[in-house]
């Protein structure tokens, strides 16, 4: 069997699944997703998600208690290993009325991926890795990999509404990742932990 790691490029993910006004897809189980994707021959070894845990403004508890509870959902998938990046302040400026603000912005995403990737293909623990992101900045790993280990196949899963150009033409193949794959692809309504902690779908995400 092709020997198959999936990288996730949780932000990129989410937000084109928002694009698509597919909310009704968040509570997503990304190893049945990635199964779902692979060709007759492969499997799936190990999945890697990388997000962060956004940050504490006003109006957003919500979103962060619904964030938290689905990190808890995924942690109970064997062989999915989560990969905390985090946020910085950024100072913004309205380029209307002038008004500044300070926002957050994302770091460590790429750079976790692309480390990740990297190490892996070094220690052969793939034969084909498949990148679902739509992120051009890591165009520089995916061709690294390619060229490095000419053998190891990579593959762009691009999220629904995301693209970029750049990053495809480095990968080996690229494909966009369809409605029915996140249709067939969602967790149980509720999931019980280790511990006997029950986890809800969230009731705006259904």
């Amino acid at each position: 069997m092709s020997r198959v790691i999936a990288y996730i490029d949780g932000f990129n993910l989410y937000f084109g699944l928002r694009h698509s006004g597919w909310r009704r897809y968040y509570w997503l189980d990304l190893m049945a997703l990635v199964r779902s994707l692979l060709k007759e021959g492969q499997t799936v070894s190990e999945v890697h998600y990388f997000t962060a845990r956004i940050r504490l403004k006003s109006g957003n508890e919500a979103d962060m208690q619904r964030q938290s509870l689905y990190l808890d959902a995924l942690e109970t998938i064997p062989d999915l290993t989560i990969h905390h990046g985090h946020y910085l302040p950024k100072k913004q400026k309205c380029r209307t009325c002038e008004a500044e603000w300070v926002g957050y912005e994302e770091k460590m995403t790429d750079v976790n991926i692309a480390v990740q990737m990297v190490s892996d293909a070094f220690e052969d623990r793939f034969d084909s890795a498949l990148l679902i992101s739509a992120d051009s900045d890591l165009t520089t790993p995916v061709r690294k990999v390619r060229e490095r280990f000419p053998a190891k196949r990579v593959i762009v899963a691009q999220p629904p509404g995301r693209n970029s150009h750049q990053l495809s033409q480095a990968a080996t193949a690229h494909f966009t990742i369809g409605e029915a794959k996140l249709r067939h692809s969602q967790l149980a309504d509720s999931i019980t932990t280790a511990s006997g902690h029950i986890l809800s779908r969230p009731d705006r995400w259904k």
